[in-house]
This record gives structure tokens, C-alpha cells and sequence, in this order.
């Protein structure tokens, strides 16, 4: 209980008391916890990056053993591992689970050379594997149309290096047909040669083409499976793909945010020794999200995209740097505070410029969430700087800690609370965005009654601060987010299912409404 009374406390300090009684606000509170006893704690190594849900059983991923965990959540106070799957025998590396409308699960797995094809395994809820298919270069998520006919593979193709010697493999997005299920399961792929790029994509990597450069990070599919969005984190763009074509229908780039606006700011500093959100002018972030998540209203699709942000950085080349280092160019000499650590010289901002000498810098993610128009990728709504504020009046001691420390302010300079894990949910006939944050941890709550301007209405964080991270410990690192319905919920009640990496648990809550 005492976690609804912090997120309806700080609803209405940070909203107002009119503009909160406009909303619904939502409270968590923790059913169960399950612990893989895999992770460290310190991040050196990790378990429970990923997991799937469907009835009394959940299904985990660890890449420190590359293991599929089955577990039982009949009862969701106390989550119970029934078998432990080792498949260490079809890849080197655990990337991502789901499983389907017919209890068909299938875990993408890469191979010890991520540049080669990578492999999705197939298993029964029992876990035997039944099938195996190859996929495209590291395949990083999986997840299958609502009916289960079809599973959807973002293959990332991520490079080894920049360089003479080196190889990177084209991105792309396998459909494997699973129903019916044949011997040899049908593979489609779905590449970026030829496509029409609009200008603000960003196509960087030295000597990349752009079919090599697009990297696929995660994938959702509209509810009658015929369409599906791809979310291009590196380029900043979203794909739009035809699902029956199994081809590229557009490719959307995302813009930039103004962190220079009132409502937009952001913390930029690791060492002002304070809390300092602030609007910075010709600050511009990248949206560059990681989970996507989609719903319709009115006839329209709309995706939520969760704005984590990502830097290039491989032998060969490095984007990521300082913004101080840009002193020099003369577009940025006048930039106030761009020299001076306390303010922005510490912010880290990307030197491949989007546009060259625009007078601007360029930060890695927006610290947000974003609503976008299925059909024509336009803005519809961004939650400014939301998660800074409600994080900072939850935890001031803690603010934009790390995931594997407990170090105050340590991430303003580089993403801040980095919210990573998205998934929709209908509570009564509201519906709302949950939103893992991969930095300080927790879950964001958003109300998406208003899809122009979505409001935060709960936070809740089982992290524990003053014990820090040893494993096992609660919950650090949260990869991602499902949400579960009362209808399909092992106890009638909506839930919510978190995987973090780092403390290497999935933890279930209760969702509950707070007048």
C-alpha cells in the first residue's frame, strides 16, 4: 500500500490537484518475486533479461548460461522454477522469448560470431525443442502475431568492428511461419535494399550501406497481424512493415526533441552535485527508442515508443563523446554552458551531427515517451520531462543512479533514467503505459487518455537502495516489461511482469487503482 500512496502523493504535487483529478492514477504493489540465482548483481553478469507470459506459466531468459528458465506462477505470490533448459547447444548468446496464442515458445539465440545467422529454437511449454530455424545476424527480439501463426525476428546485424577486415551484416526481419508446423519451417526475410530512406535517418557508419546500417531492435505487431513497426534505434527511425507483402512499406524518421522548451528539460550534469532539470537551449535529443508498443482509437494506430537511446561504439569507430569536446567548431563556440562541466561540458552528445554546423548538440534518447501515428510516423505526443521529475521527488538521495550502484546523479550526463521497456494495458476502460526504466529501475505508470500529452500517474521501485545490488537482491535493471489481463491472469487480476537483468529476478505486480 505504501507505494500507492507515494504515486498518488507525487501525482499531485507534480500535476496539480485539478489537472490529477483529469486522470486516473493507478498504484503497484508486489505480488511474488523469482530469483534465477544467475546474476552477479554488478552487472558483470546477468539473467532474467527477458520474459514471456502466457496463463500458470512464464518463461526467462539468462544469457549467463544461456538458459531458458519455465517457471510456475499459478500462484503469483510465490513463482516456482520447474525446469531449467539449457540451450547452450543451438547458441552462444540468449536474446530474447515469447510464446504464442497456441503455447508454442520460441528463444532467439547468436552464435559465437554475431555476424553469422543467428537461430530461433522452438519448444513446447514442457521445454523439449521441437524445431529450429535460421534467421538473420544477431537476432535481438522475438514476437508472434496475435494469432500465432507467424513469429516476427528483429535481426539487429550489428558489426564486429569499422574497418578493413571487418564484417556487417545487413539488418533485417525474419517471419517464420509456424502454423502450420511443417518440418522446415518457412523463412521470409524482410531487408532495407532499395528502400527509400526520407532525409533524418541516420545512415553513419563508415562505409556502411544503408541495408547494413538499419539495425532492427524491437518489433510490434498490430492486432490483426497484418502490419508491424519496427523501431531502428541507431538511426533514429521506425520501419513500417506489410506483413502480407513481408516488406518494407515505409521508413519513418523520428526528428528530434527540443530539450530547450519549458516541460522538456533534462538533467545534463554528472558533477554540479545537485539536482538540476532545466530546459538547455540548442540541446536536441534523439529519440532513438527501444520497446515499441501499438494500440488503435478512432481508426488510427498509434505506437508508444519507449526512448532509451543508444551509441555507436566499435573498434574502428566511436561516436559518443563529450559536449565540451565540441568547443572548437565554431557553430558551438557560443553555446553557453557547452565548456563548463557543472552545466553541459560533461553531457554526452554524439559527433556524427545530423545536420553539421547547425549551432546545436545532439543527446543520445529523449528521458521519455513518445506517441506516433502509425500510417504517417508523425509526433502525436511526448511526455516531456516526466520521469526526471517524478524520480527526483521519489528519490532524491538516488537520483539517475546507475543500475548496478547506488551513485546519486551518476547517469544526468548520459541518458538519465533511460526508460527502455514498454507495454500497454486496459484497466477499466482506461488505457495506460508501463514503462521500465533500465538506470534507477522501477515502473512508470502512464495515462494515455489524452494521446497528445501522456501523463504520469504512478511510479513504484522495488530496488533497494541501502542494501545496493548484491545478488540476489530486489529488483535492478528492468530489460522488459508484459503486461497481463485479468482475463488471462493466473489469479483474475491484471499484472504486470518485470525482467531485470541485473539483480537477474522477474517480479509480478498487482495493479490497483487509487482514488
Amino acid at each position: 500500500m505504501k507505494r500507492q500512496i507515494l504515486s498518488a502523493a507525487i501525482a499531485l504535487a507534480l500535476c496539480g490537484a485539478a489537472q490529477s483529478a483529469s486522470v486516473n492514477t493507478l498504484g503497484l504493489e508486489v505480488l511474488g518475486s523469482y530469483v534465477t540465482g544467475l546474476a552477479s548483481g554488478d552487472g558483470h553478469t546477468t539473467a532474467g533479461e527477458v520474459v514471456a507470459v502466457r496463463g500458470e506459466r512464464m518463461y526467462v531468459v539468462n544469457a549467463t548460461d544461456v538458459s531458458l528458465d519455465i517457471v510456475d506462477i499459478a500462484d503469483p505470490a510465490s513463482p516456482r522454477l520447474l525446469k531449467r533448459v539449457d540451450l547452450s547447444g543451438y547458441g552462444a548468446g540468449i536474446n530474447s522469448v515469447d510464446v504464442s496464442a497456441h503455447n508454442l515458445i520460441a528463444v532467439a539465440l547468436e552464435p559465437e560470431d554475431k555476424t553469422d545467422p543467428g537461430t530461433i529454437a522452438f519448444l513446447t511449454p514442457a521445454g523439449k525443442v521441437i524445431r529450429t530455424a535460421r534467421v538473420g545476424a544477431l537476432p535481438d527480439m522475438v514476437t508472434f502475431t496475435p494469432d500465432g501463426r507467424k513469429l516476427l525476428v528483429a535481426n539487429e546485424g550489428e558489426p564486429d568492428c569499422y574497418g578493413e577486415g571487418c564484417t556487417d551484416p545487413a539488418g533485417s526481419v525474419s517471419v517464420v511461419t509456424v502454423v502450420p508446423m511443417r518440418p522446415e519451417l518457412p523463412v521470409a526475410t524482410i531487408g532495407f535494399d532499395g528502400v527509400d530512406l526520407p532525409a533524418g535517418v541516420r545512415v553513419f557508419g563508415p562505409g556502411a550501406s544503408a541495408a547494413q546500417d538499419l539495425e532492427p531492435e524491437y518489433i510490434t505487431v498490430s492486432a490483426d497481424g497484418r502490419s508491424a513497426w519496427v523501431s531502428l534505434q541507431e538511426n533514429n527511425a521506425i520501419a513500417a512493415l506489410d506483413l502480407e507483402a513481408n516488406e518494407v512499406r515505409e521508413v519513418f524518421a523520428l526528428g528530434y526533441k527540443d530539450h530547450g522548451v519549458a516541460g522538456a528539460g533534462l538533467d545534463a550534469s554528472d558533477r554540479d552535485g545537485k539536482i538540476n532539470i532545466l530546459p538547455w537551449s540548442r540541446v536536441k535529443g534523439m529519440y532513438q527508442p527501444d520497446a515499441l508498443a501499438s494500440f488503435r482509437v478512432d481508426g488510427e494506430t498509434y505506437i508508444v515508443s519507449a526512448n532509451e537511446g543508444d551509441a555507436r561504439d566499435y573498434e574502428g569507430f566511436a561516436e559518443e563523446i563529450r559536449a565540451r569536446d565540441l568547443l572548437s567548431l565554431p557553430d558551438l563556440a557560443d553555446l553557453p554552458g557547452i565548456g563548463n562541466n557543472p552545466e553541459l561540458g560533461r553531457l554526452n552528445v554524439t559527433s556524427a551531427r545530423p545536420f553539421g554546423a547547425d549551432g546545436n548538440i545532439y543527446v543520445f534518447g529523449a528521458r521519455s515517451i513518445s506517441i506516433w501515428n502509425g500510417a504517417s510516423g508523425e509526433l502525436v505526443g511526448d511526455s516531456g520531462d516526466q520521469l526526471e521529475q517524478w524520480t527526483e521527488q521519489a528519490y532524491p538521495a538516488f537520483f539517475n543512479s546507475n543500475n548496478d550502484e547506488d551513485n546519486f546523479d551518476n547517469r544526468s550526463d548520459n541518458k538519465g533514467p533511460e526508460p527502455e521497456g514498454v507495454a500497454l494495458g486496459t484497466i477499466g476502460a482506461n488505457r495506460y503505459a508501463f514503462v521500465g526504466l533500465e538506470r534507477i529501475g522501477g515502473v512508470a505508470v502512464f495515462d494515455l487518455g489524452k494521446i497528445t500529452a501522456p501523463q504520469m500517474v504512478a511510479y513504484a521501485n522495488n530496488r533497494d537502495f541501502v542494501a545496493g545490488n548484491k545478488a540476489p537482491a530486489p529488483d535492478s535493471g528492468p530489460e522488459v516489461v508484459r503486461f497481463v489481463s485479468a482475463d488471462t491472469s493466473p489469479n483474475g487480476e491484471p499484472m504486470l511482469v518485470v525482467a531485470n537483468e541485473v539483480s537477474g529476478t522477474v517480479t509480478l505486480w498487482r495493479i490497483r487503482s487509487v482514488q
